[in-house]
C-alpha cells in the first residue's frame, strides 16, 4: 500500500537518494535542495510516497513566473522521482493526483511540466501552445505541457520563466 504524505526534515536524505537513484545523476536532488532554500519552495506540495514505511518516490511543486501583459506565479512540477525498482507500480500516479488536489485546494490555476506526453496526458495535461503559453527551451511542443485547474483565467499565457535553481538541471 502507497502512504503519500508531505516531506518533512527527517526526509531530505531519502529524498535526495530517491532522485539521485531515479534520474542516475545528483542535479535533481541539488534542484530540490535550491528551491526548499528559496521563497519559491511550498511545503504542502512537497510530498513522498512511502511503501511499508520506506520513501521511495517524491514530487515537487513549486512556483515559477509566467510573464506576458502581466508577471504571474504559477506551478511547476519537477521533479518527480520514484526509485527504479518501484517504478511502473503506480507510485509517480498517485504523488501526481495527490499534489493535484492539494494545487487545487490552494486555489492555484496552473501546473506546468516538462516531461513525456504519454504519461502526463492521462491527468489532463496537454502541450503549452494550447493556452499560448511559451517554453523558454527548445523543446518539442507536445513535451511541455499545462495542467488547467479550477482557479484558470484567460490571462494565464505568456513565456515561462523558471528560478535559477533550474539552471543546472
Amino acid at each position: 500500500m502507497i502512504n503519500v504524505r508531505c516531506e518533512t526534515l527527517l526526509d531530505y536524505t531519502a529524498i535526495a537518494e530517491v532522485n539521485t537513484l531515479a534520474f542516475g545523476q545528483g542535479n535533481e536532488a541539488q534542484l530540490v535542495e535550491k528551491i526548499r532554500n528559496s521563497n519559491r519552495y511550498i511545503s504542502d506540495l512537497s510530498l513522498v510516497a512511502e511503501v511499508e514505511n520506506i520513501i521511495v518516490g517524491h514530487i515537487l511543486f513549486s512556483y515559477i513566473d509566467l510573464v506576458g501583459e502581466e508577471t504571474l506565479q504559477v506551478l511547476s512540477l519537477a521533479p518527480l522521482a520514484v526509485r527504479p525498482q518501484f517504478q511502473r507500480q503506480g507510485i509517480g500516479s498517485a504523488l501526481i493526483k495527490a499534489g493535484l488536489e492539494i494545487a487545487e485546494a490552494k486555489k492555484e490555476a496552473i501546473v506546468i511540466v516538462l516531461g513525456h506526453p504519454h504519461f502526463y496526458i492521462r491527468f489532463s495535461f496537454q502541450p503549452s501552445v494550447v493556452y499560448e503559453i511559451e517554453s523558454p527551451f527548445p523543446v518539442p511542443e507536445e513535451f511541455f505541457m499545462v495542467k488547467v485547474l479550477q482557479n484558470y483565467q484567460k490571462n494565464y499565457k505568456g513565456k515561462v520563466v523558471y528560478p535559477d535553481a533550474f539552471d543546472e538541471v
